[in-house]
Protein backbone atom coordinates (compact mmCIF):
# COMPACT_ATOMS: atom_id res chain seq x y z
CA UNK A 1 0.00 0.00 0.00
CA UNK A 2 2.85 2.44 0.58
CA UNK A 3 4.17 1.92 -3.04
CA UNK A 4 0.41 2.94 -4.33
CA UNK A 5 -0.14 5.66 -2.14
CA UNK A 6 2.85 6.69 -3.10
CA UNK A 7 2.18 6.67 -7.07
CA UNK A 8 -0.72 8.00 -6.19
CA UNK A 9 0.84 11.17 -4.80
CA UNK A 10 3.39 11.36 -7.44
CA UNK A 11 1.15 11.02 -10.43
CA UNK A 12 -2.23 13.24 -9.53
CA UNK A 13 -3.52 15.92 -7.00
CA UNK A 14 -5.52 13.48 -5.47
CA UNK A 15 -5.46 14.03 -1.38
CA UNK A 16 -3.29 11.00 -0.55
CA UNK A 17 0.08 11.47 1.72
CA UNK A 18 2.84 9.02 0.14
CA UNK A 19 5.72 8.31 2.71
CA UNK A 20 7.75 11.14 3.93
CA UNK A 21 11.35 9.33 3.23
CA UNK A 22 11.59 7.89 -0.30
CA UNK A 23 14.14 5.50 -1.18
CA UNK A 24 14.77 3.37 -4.59
CA UNK A 25 12.79 0.29 -2.94
CA UNK A 26 9.82 2.32 -2.37
CA UNK A 27 9.62 4.23 -5.75
CA UNK A 28 10.89 0.99 -6.85
CA UNK A 29 6.91 -0.36 -5.90
CA UNK A 30 5.58 3.11 -7.06
CA UNK A 31 6.53 2.87 -10.72
CA UNK A 32 5.44 -0.75 -10.98
CA UNK A 33 2.06 0.26 -9.80
CA UNK A 34 1.48 3.13 -12.03
CA UNK A 35 -0.41 1.97 -14.67
CA UNK A 36 -3.40 0.84 -11.77
CA UNK A 37 -3.16 4.37 -11.22
CA UNK A 38 -3.40 5.36 -15.22
CA UNK A 39 -6.65 2.53 -15.16
CA UNK A 40 -8.25 4.71 -12.72
CA UNK A 41 -7.15 7.94 -14.39
CA UNK A 42 -8.36 6.35 -17.61
CA UNK A 43 -11.89 5.11 -16.16
CA UNK A 44 -12.62 8.51 -14.52
CA UNK A 45 -12.01 10.28 -17.81
CA UNK A 46 -14.14 7.69 -19.74
CA UNK A 47 -17.02 8.44 -17.45
CA UNK A 48 -16.53 12.53 -17.53
CA UNK A 49 -16.64 12.22 -21.00
CA UNK A 50 -19.50 10.33 -21.03
CA UNK A 51 -21.57 12.49 -18.49
CA UNK A 52 -20.47 15.48 -21.02
CA UNK A 53 -21.52 14.11 -24.46
CA UNK A 54 -24.98 12.87 -22.46
CA UNK A 55 -25.28 16.04 -21.32
CA UNK A 56 -25.66 17.39 -25.26
CA UNK A 57 -22.15 18.99 -25.01
CA UNK A 58 -20.39 19.07 -28.33
CA UNK A 59 -17.84 15.87 -28.51
CA UNK A 60 -14.66 18.14 -29.33
CA UNK A 61 -15.94 20.65 -26.68
CA UNK A 62 -15.63 17.02 -24.00
CA UNK A 63 -12.87 15.51 -25.60
CA UNK A 64 -10.96 19.35 -24.70
CA UNK A 65 -12.36 18.86 -21.50
CA UNK A 66 -11.59 15.77 -20.61
CA UNK A 67 -7.50 16.39 -21.71
CA UNK A 68 -8.16 19.65 -19.36
CA UNK A 69 -8.98 17.38 -16.53
CA UNK A 70 -5.94 14.71 -16.92
CA UNK A 71 -3.62 17.88 -17.18
CA UNK A 72 -5.15 19.25 -14.13
CA UNK A 73 -5.51 15.96 -12.09
CA UNK A 74 -1.84 15.38 -12.89
CA UNK A 75 -0.78 18.91 -12.35
CA UNK A 76 0.38 19.35 -15.74
CA UNK A 77 3.88 17.54 -15.04
CA UNK A 78 3.97 15.20 -17.94
CA UNK A 79 2.89 18.15 -20.51
CA UNK A 80 5.78 20.02 -19.09
CA UNK A 81 7.84 17.31 -19.04
CA UNK A 82 7.04 16.49 -23.01
CA UNK A 83 7.49 20.80 -23.56
CA UNK A 84 10.89 20.90 -21.76
CA UNK A 85 12.56 17.23 -23.61
CA UNK A 86 11.73 18.63 -26.91
CA UNK A 87 12.94 21.97 -26.01
CA UNK A 88 16.35 19.59 -25.26
CA UNK A 89 16.43 17.50 -28.16
CA UNK A 90 15.55 20.83 -30.44
CA UNK A 91 18.01 22.56 -29.23
CA UNK A 92 20.94 20.05 -31.00
CA UNK A 93 23.63 20.83 -28.36
CA UNK A 94 25.42 18.32 -26.47
CA UNK A 95 23.40 16.78 -23.98
CA UNK A 96 25.23 19.16 -20.77
CA UNK A 97 23.51 22.17 -22.87
CA UNK A 98 20.10 20.09 -23.90
CA UNK A 99 20.02 19.55 -20.09
CA UNK A 100 20.49 22.70 -19.30
CA UNK A 101 17.97 23.79 -21.25
CA UNK A 102 15.80 21.43 -19.86
CA UNK A 103 15.75 22.63 -16.33
CA UNK A 104 15.51 26.19 -16.88
CA UNK A 105 11.55 26.62 -16.75
CA UNK A 106 9.01 28.12 -19.51
CA UNK A 107 8.66 26.69 -22.61
CA UNK A 108 10.50 26.97 -25.94
CA UNK A 109 8.99 26.85 -29.61
CA UNK A 110 9.23 22.96 -30.00
CA UNK A 111 8.23 22.69 -26.06
CA UNK A 112 5.08 25.01 -27.31
CA UNK A 113 4.23 22.86 -30.54
CA UNK A 114 4.64 19.67 -28.38
CA UNK A 115 1.66 20.09 -26.22
CA UNK A 116 -0.66 21.91 -29.20
CA UNK A 117 -0.11 18.77 -31.00
CA UNK A 118 -0.74 16.56 -27.86
CA UNK A 119 -3.36 18.20 -26.61
CA UNK A 120 -5.21 18.82 -29.90
CA UNK A 121 -4.79 15.02 -31.02
CA UNK A 122 -5.70 13.69 -27.77
CA UNK A 123 -9.40 15.93 -27.70
CA UNK A 124 -10.19 14.68 -31.19
CA UNK A 125 -9.13 11.23 -30.25
CA UNK A 126 -11.64 11.38 -27.68
CA UNK A 127 -14.30 13.07 -29.57
CA UNK A 128 -13.88 10.24 -32.04
CA UNK A 129 -13.93 7.80 -29.43
CA UNK A 130 -17.62 9.35 -27.56
CA UNK A 131 -18.94 9.76 -31.26
CA UNK A 132 -18.26 5.79 -31.16
CA UNK A 133 -19.36 4.86 -28.38
CA UNK A 134 -16.06 3.37 -27.39
CA UNK A 135 -15.16 4.64 -23.92
CA UNK A 136 -12.69 1.75 -23.43
CA UNK A 137 -10.48 3.59 -25.80
CA UNK A 138 -10.47 6.30 -23.17
CA UNK A 139 -9.44 3.92 -20.20
CA UNK A 140 -7.00 2.48 -22.37
CA UNK A 141 -5.22 5.61 -24.25
CA UNK A 142 -4.64 6.55 -20.86
CA UNK A 143 -3.15 3.83 -18.84
CA UNK A 144 -0.88 3.13 -22.14
CA UNK A 145 0.53 6.73 -20.84
CA UNK A 146 1.52 4.72 -17.31
CA UNK A 147 2.92 1.25 -18.41
CA UNK A 148 5.14 2.56 -21.01
CA UNK A 149 6.67 4.29 -17.72
CA UNK A 150 7.19 1.08 -16.38
CA UNK A 151 8.89 -0.08 -19.76
CA UNK A 152 11.10 3.18 -19.75
CA UNK A 153 12.30 2.58 -16.07
CA UNK A 154 13.73 -1.33 -16.69
CA UNK A 155 17.26 -0.83 -17.80
CA UNK A 156 17.74 2.38 -18.95
CA UNK A 157 21.07 4.78 -16.71
CA UNK A 158 19.29 7.90 -15.17
CA UNK A 159 21.29 11.39 -16.82
CA UNK A 160 23.59 13.23 -14.50
CA UNK A 161 22.09 15.68 -12.21
CA UNK A 162 18.55 13.87 -12.87
CA UNK A 163 16.99 13.33 -8.97
CA UNK A 164 13.90 11.85 -10.56
CA UNK A 165 15.48 9.89 -13.11
CA UNK A 166 18.52 8.19 -10.48
CA UNK A 167 15.75 7.22 -7.65
CA UNK A 168 13.51 5.29 -10.42
CA UNK A 169 15.79 4.68 -13.03
CA UNK A 170 17.01 0.63 -13.69
CA UNK A 171 14.28 0.07 -10.61
CA UNK A 172 11.59 -2.35 -13.19
CA UNK A 173 12.15 -5.65 -13.88
CA UNK A 174 11.42 -7.39 -17.92
CA UNK A 175 8.68 -9.08 -16.11
CA UNK A 176 7.18 -6.40 -13.93
CA UNK A 177 7.00 -4.83 -17.73
CA UNK A 178 5.90 -7.74 -19.94
CA UNK A 179 3.01 -8.29 -17.36
CA UNK A 180 1.50 -5.00 -17.37
CA UNK A 181 2.49 -5.09 -21.66
CA UNK A 182 0.14 -7.82 -21.93
CA UNK A 183 -2.49 -6.70 -19.10
CA UNK A 184 -3.11 -3.46 -21.52
CA UNK A 185 -3.08 -5.65 -24.65
CA UNK A 186 -5.93 -8.00 -23.53
CA UNK A 187 -7.91 -4.49 -22.20
CA UNK A 188 -7.27 -3.06 -25.52
CA UNK A 189 -9.34 -6.08 -27.02
CA UNK A 190 -12.02 -4.08 -25.85
CA UNK A 191 -11.54 -0.76 -26.86
CA UNK A 192 -12.74 -0.76 -30.51
CA UNK A 193 -15.18 -4.33 -30.03
CA UNK A 194 -15.91 -4.11 -33.58
CA UNK A 195 -12.58 -4.43 -34.23
CA UNK A 196 -10.67 -7.02 -31.81
CA UNK A 197 -7.20 -6.07 -33.58
CA UNK A 198 -7.24 -3.08 -33.16
CA UNK A 199 -7.01 -1.94 -29.37
CA UNK A 200 -3.91 -4.32 -29.10
CA UNK A 201 -2.30 -2.57 -32.54
CA UNK A 202 -2.61 0.76 -31.05
CA UNK A 203 -0.74 0.01 -27.62
CA UNK A 204 2.05 -1.89 -29.66
CA UNK A 205 2.63 1.10 -31.74
CA UNK A 206 2.13 3.70 -28.57
CA UNK A 207 4.60 1.88 -26.32
CA UNK A 208 7.12 0.82 -29.11
CA UNK A 209 6.70 5.15 -29.88
CA UNK A 210 6.81 5.74 -26.50
CA UNK A 211 10.13 3.35 -26.00
CA UNK A 212 11.89 4.73 -29.00
CA UNK A 213 11.74 8.02 -28.18
CA UNK A 214 13.42 7.14 -24.38
CA UNK A 215 16.04 5.22 -26.14
CA UNK A 216 16.65 8.69 -28.43
CA UNK A 217 16.68 10.84 -25.47
CA UNK A 218 19.09 8.92 -23.24
CA UNK A 219 21.21 8.60 -26.16
CA UNK A 220 20.98 12.43 -27.16
CA UNK A 221 20.65 13.63 -23.23
CA UNK A 222 22.89 11.00 -21.62
CA UNK A 223 20.09 9.19 -19.64
CA UNK A 224 16.76 8.94 -18.59
CA UNK A 225 14.69 11.87 -16.72
CA UNK A 226 11.73 12.47 -15.11
CA UNK A 227 11.04 15.05 -18.78
CA UNK A 228 11.67 12.40 -20.55
CA UNK A 229 9.32 10.09 -18.52
CA UNK A 230 6.48 12.71 -19.32
CA UNK A 231 7.33 12.92 -22.88
CA UNK A 232 6.99 8.71 -23.32
CA UNK A 233 3.92 9.05 -21.39
CA UNK A 234 2.51 11.39 -23.39
CA UNK A 235 3.67 10.25 -26.43
CA UNK A 236 1.81 7.07 -25.63
CA UNK A 237 -1.39 8.76 -24.81
CA UNK A 238 -1.05 10.59 -27.95
CA UNK A 239 -0.40 7.52 -30.25
CA UNK A 240 -3.32 5.16 -29.04
CA UNK A 241 -5.75 7.56 -29.02
CA UNK A 242 -4.88 8.36 -32.62
CA UNK A 243 -4.54 4.84 -34.19
CA UNK A 244 -7.90 4.02 -32.48
CA UNK A 245 -9.39 7.39 -33.83
CA UNK A 246 -8.13 6.81 -37.52
CA UNK A 247 -10.53 3.41 -37.74
CA UNK A 248 -13.51 4.92 -36.72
Amino acid sequence: MTGLRLAISWLTVLPVRGPADVDRATARRAIRLAPIVGVLLGSGAAGLLWLLTWAGGATPLAGLLVVGALALITRGMHLDGLADTMDGLGSYGPPERARAIMKRGGAGPFGVAAIVFAVGIQTFSFAAAADSGRWCAVTVAVAAGRVVVVLACRSIAAAPGTGFGVLVAGTQSTLAAALWSAALIVLAVWAAPDRPWLGPLAVLLALGTGMVLVCHCARRLGGLSGDVLGAALETSVTVTGTVLALAV
